[in-house]
């Protein structure tokens, strides 16, 4: 056997949410290293790797049997969860793909989905959409991280289906309550409650983003909340940045 594979920093994050000793199904598996180190770290006894693209999955299949790891991992062309039968797998690994694409593919198998002990996610894009869509979805989370890598910022998210749907504060209320539940979807209940430094690092860098596009609007006089909605949604932002970090703090 081969050396062991070093993951990068994100998916190493993501790897080491697998609960010990769990059957894993990635979606998405691109070329294979998640299940490769999941098998050679001694997480999971057993991952399906699987892929809606061809060339990808050919060149995770090389890579399994590089390893020599063809036993433990098996390899599936699917779109999202549509090759998958329930019951083959305890953990979903679903990584590096859009936040609207992992809904797709969470809702279009809701079965599936939800046979599963725990959900492993990490969108790349709409996140707030992203953790909206789990809670009223009635998915809780257990864990959560942000990893910074290469100037770039990833969460990460583990979940597991509750029986009942948790109640929310309903759309359009600005309430305090609302405020927060707002905050805790656009960056994580649990990242802020740990008052995680990553994210911490992240919020100070929206926050002076913000300050910049202000300045810039400023210096073209469209300050005028009237004559730029632009103006008055970057201050909107940079309040609640603001806050965010004071209550962090």
């Amino acid at each position: 056997m081969r050396e062991k594979v070093v993951l990068s920093a994100r998916l190493s994050a993501v790897a080491s949410m697998v609960s010990m000793g769990n059957r894993v199904c990635d979606v998405g598996c691109d070329h294979g290293f998640v299940p490769i180190y999941l098998v050679q770290q001694g997480i999971s006894p057993q991952v399906l790797a699987m892929d809606v693209n061809e060339g990808p999955l050919e060149q995770a299949r090389e890579h399994i049997r590089a390893y020599d790891l063809a036993s433990y991992i098996k390899t599936r062309l699917s779109d999202g969860l549509k090759a998958y039968q329930e019951g083959e797998a305890d953990s979903l690994i679903c990584a590096g793909m859009g936040g609207r694409l992992m809904m797709q593919i969470l809702c279009e198998n809701e079965d599936k989905t939800s046979s599963f002990g725990e959900l492993i996610l990490q969108p790349q894009s709409d996140i707030e959409l992203f953790r909206c869509f789990l809670r009223k979805q009635g998915y809780q989370l257990v864990e959560e991280n942000m990893i910074e890598e290469d100037g770039k910022y990833y969460p990460m998210m583990k979940v597991v289906k509750q029986e009942r749907r948790c109640e929310t504060v309903p759309c359009g209320e600005s309430t305090e309550a609302a405020w927060h539940q707002r905050m805790e979807d656009r960056y994580g209940p649990l990242l802020l409650q740990k008052k995680h430094p990553v994210l911490y690092r992240y919020l100070e860098r929206e926050k002076r983003i913000c300050e910049q596009i202000l300045g810039q609007l400023q210096m073209q006089g469209l300050e005028d909340k009237k004559r730029s909605s632009r103006y008055e949604e970057i201050t909107e932002q940079l309040q609640d940045c603001i806050k965010v970090l004071a209550e962090m703090a």
